[in-house]
This record gives structure tokens, sequence and C-alpha cells, in this order.
């Protein structure tokens, strides 16, 4: 009944909980890994000659492109002085955005638009923009603070930092819109004495900025990003078109993470990201991260030859086989926390393609795996089953002619034994 239950639920969330979700996402390449905030012009057009090499949709570019008078160089300054830094950026936005163009692939960048630095000109012109109780000291956490979003002009300024970057850029095709804190010592000048409403009027000052970014740009997709998933809610949901699951991209804990969010939350809508984090194979974190919306942030260049390869052929099996995982029903067959491996299949709407993902985690003792009865399927159809996504020049098992209702009833042998391993399957209708 829950699966059924969350299945429908699902449903409901691409039809209206998550904009624009039957609509296809794309895959991307970010630079935080590869250069966090230190990075010049040059650095970033090899990255967007990666991003082509690697097969990706778009490239985005991350934090520490902004501020001039003090410098996003570091986590402690620049934070709302949304102007192109010229000292790392001397051709600004629209060049970044030509040459990713000229190299088709399409450009994306981050924004924190709720936030400010300390030191920041922001912070000298508008102290009665921040929230922060006058009778104590400052409370930073990631040395930054909120801005009173309850005050409409606080709002017209997150709304143009957005509104600046697609005017000035109107080919920037993908915003991460990022919230890295909590309110503390919360006290927002512009309600005065009505402090008791500052969480509730602040949500709704948040929301009408969104209301004004989607009556203007409606289908612009936008990754809302938040430390710890913390803004993952439908309240918001409706705004965005995917969602930043955690920080933690360690693809053993991601197995636990994503299956937890997947009663819930649609795989097209689920930000899943390749990292450096782990020390899982590439296969392993790749498997993982293809389960929702596939995406890099890693220095290609730290990849060997055969990593990269694999990489490529991935972006490109990926590519034909999202629409199912994106758009079909998903049977949460074995759970981690069951067993030493997670199952989950992804079957279309007509019941004649899947894909099924398994990922063995950390086995105490050598496992004997049972066979794995698949879900979804049609009975009295035939179906071929064939590993995809294999590394390197590792032997596919393929199975065909097998009856569905045998695949379900019976069940297969589809797991690896190995600890920290993954495999992939394409479920099609017998040939």
């Amino acid at each position: 009944m829950k699966e059924h239950a969350s299945r429908s639920f699902r449903k409901w969330a691409r039809n209206f909980g998550v904009l624009d979700g039957n609509k296809l996402r794309m895959t991307l390449l970010n630079n935080w890994e590869a250069t966090y905030l230190n990075f010049k012009e040059e650095k970033l057009y090899e990255l967007l000659g990666a991003a082509k090499d690697l097969g990706v949709d778009l490239f985005l570019l991350d934090d520490g492109w902004f501020a001039n008078k003090y410098p996003r160089n570091n986590a402690t300054t620049g934070l709302g002085d949304w102007d192109v830094n010229k000292a790392k950026l001397p051709n600004g936005i629209a060049k970044l955005v030509k040459d990713a163009n000229d190299k088709g692939v399409k450009f994306g960048i981050w924004v924190e638009p709720e936030m400010v630095s300390p030191k920041s000109e922001l912070y000298e012109k508008h102290p009665d923009w921040i929230i922060k109780l006058p009778n104590r000291q400052e409370h930073y956490y990631r040395s930054q603070l909120v801005l009173d979003l309850t005050n409409p002009k606080v709002q017209d300024f997150a709304f143009s930092v957005v509104d600046n970057l697609m005017t000035q850029n109107p080919g920037i095709a993908y915003i991460k819109w990022d919230c890295n804190r909590m309110m503390t010592n919360t006290y927002a000048p512009y309600l005065k004495n009505r402090q008791s409403h500052v969480f509730i009027e602040y949500q709704r000052g948040l929301y009408k900025v969104l209301d004004r970014l989607r009556a203007k740009y409606p289908h612009l997709p936008i990754m809302l990003c938040s430390g710890g998933g913390g803004r993952v809610d439908y309240g918001a949901l409706k705004y965005f078109t995917e969602f930043w699951p955690s920080d933690n991209t360690d693809g053993l804990e991601r197995v636990y993470m994503q299956w937890g969010y997947s009663y819930f939350f649609p795989s097209v809508a689920m930000s899943a990201h390749v990292t450096s984090w782990g020390k899982q194979s590439i296969k392993f974190r790749t498997d993982v991260a293809m389960q929702g919306r596939l995406g890099y942030d890693i220095d290609l260049k730290d990849m060997s030859p055969q990593d990269l390869e694999f990489s490529k052929k991935a972006v490109e099996t990926y590519k034909r086989i999202s629409p199912v995982i994106w758009q079909g029903d998903l049977y949460r067959l074995i759970s981690p926390y069951d067993e030493a491996r997670s199952v989950m299949m992804y079957v279309s709407k007509d019941k004649n393609k899947a894909i099924l993902f398994s990922c063995t985690t950390t086995p105490r003792y050598a496992p004997n795996f049972a066979p794995v009865k698949l879900e979804g399927l049609d009975a009295n159809k035939k179906y071929d089953i064939q590993e995809i996504n294999t590394y390197g020049n590792a032997r596919a098992a393929s199975f065909k002619g097998l009856d569905g209702e045998r695949l379900m009833k019976e069940g297969i042998n589809i797991s690896s034994g190995s600890p920290i391993t993954s495999r992939v399957y394409e479920i099609s209708l017998a040939q």
C-alpha cells in the first residue's frame, strides 16, 4: 500500500508539485570542486571545453564570480555585491555565455540572493536590511547574515539579482539559487513591533520574489539549493525545477539518502552529482547519481583516462535511459536498511522498458543474495535484460526472452556480492 501511495505521490509531484516536472532536464558540469572560489577566466574556458568533451548539456559557474571592493576570494567577503569581479572575469559573464554556446554547451550560474557578508558594500550601505538583534553581537554562520525579506525593498533587491543577470546575459540557461544558513539572533528591522511574524513574513517575502521571477521567466531551470536539503518542500518546489538533497555527495551515503527522498520526491527533481567525495569507484558513484538528475562536480583532469572514458559513455547512456528514470514508475525492491544492497527499478508507463539499479553497500560477510523479484512488468510479455554502464572491458550480463510473470514471481540474480559495487540493467521487450 505504501509503495502505491508513494508512486501516486511522485506522479502528483511531477504534474503539480515541481515546476515543469514532466519535461526533460539537463546534465551538467559544475566548477566548484575543480576551482572552489579561486579561478580566472582562462580556467573557466578550459572547463567549458571539458564540459563539451564530457558530453553534458550545461556548464554551471558556482560561487566566486562577483564583488570588486571586497572580492569574493574567500567565504568571508562579497555576498550581496552582485557585480562581476573584473580581476577574475575581465570580459564579463557575456563572454562565458558566448564561449559556451560556441562549444554547444549551455551556461548556468550560482547566486545566493538572500544573504550578505559583513564585509561587503551592501552591508555598508544597508545595515537596516539585515536580520540581527539590535542589542546583541552579530552571529555569523558560514561568515554571513540573512537579508530581511520581510522588507519590500529587500525583495526588490533579491529579484534584481537574477533579473539583472538575465537581462544583461539572456543566454543564461540555468540558475542555482543557494541558501546556506539558518536565521539566528532573529530580528527583522522592517517588522518593528511584529517580531512574532518574522518567519511567516520572511517566507511570504521570498515567495513574492519567486512569483515575480516566474512571471518574467516562467520556464528558466532553477535549482533549489540549501545545505542539508533544508529547503526541500513543496511550498518552494513549485517555483523550482529541481533541488539539492545534501552537500554530502559521498556515493555510499547517497544510496541511503536517495532511498529516503524517493518516497516523496520524483527522480526528475533530485540533483545527484558525481564528485570526489568518498572512496568508491567512479562507476559506483556514477550509478548512484544516475538515479536522479545526473551532474558532475569534479575536476576531470584528476580522472584517469579510463575513468574519463567511462564517464563520457555514462553520460551518453544516461541521456538515452533518463526518460524512464525521470518519468517512469519507481519500484523500491530491496531496501539498503534491510540488506547490504539497494535495488530500485524504474518502469515506463507502457511497461515496455525498465531500468534497474543494484548497489551493494558494505556486507559484513560474503553475501549469498537471494534472487530479486521484479515488479511493474507485464506478466504476459517477455523481456530481454541487458547489463549497461559497465566499466572498461567488464563482461556485461545478458538474459533473453524471460517471462514477465516469472521475473516477478521467482526473480532473477542481479546483485554483485562484492562490497561497494553496482550494476545497472536495461529491461526491454524481447526481440
